[in-house]
């Protein structure tokens, strides 16, 4: 009973950040296929915020180039197992060439960050 009690009030929830991976695709897993910081102007960009534990929990990604900010996505999820949680940037005039930067947050907090580069 004690139990039944702590999990409705929310304190048996232990969803936890894990890591983040950054890449061109992403696997039906919502698992980048292949890791890598280097973007051609016309690639789709993604981030999978990688969870572990059980629970519910708002995750949010803040991509920039330099101080701008692109966009800040942000999802609410519940999962029961270790999992991926897929954000992506696009542009279908393609990126200027720079360096980008996203950011994620777990439930408000700054967890991670990645810098990318957008080249020819």
């Amino acid at each position: 009973m004690l139990l039944a009690t702590l999990l409705a009030c929310g304190l048996g929830q232990n969803l936890q950040f894990s890591s983040i991976q950054l890449g061109r695709s992403i696997d039906p897993d919502g698992a980048v296929s292949a890791n890598t910081t280097s973007f051609a102007p016309k690639d789709t960009v993604y981030v999978s915020v990688h969870t572990k534990g059980a629970g519910s929990a708002t995750i949010k990604v803040k991509w920039t180039l330099g101080t701008r900010v692109l966009g800040e996505p942000e999802k609410q999820v519940k999962y029961t197992d270790a999992a991926a949680t897929e954000f992506h940037l696009q542009s279908a005039d393609g990126f200027p060439i720079g360096d980008y930067n996203v950011e994620v947050f777990f439930n408000g907090q700054s967890v991670a960050s990645r810098p990318f580069h957008v080249g020819k």
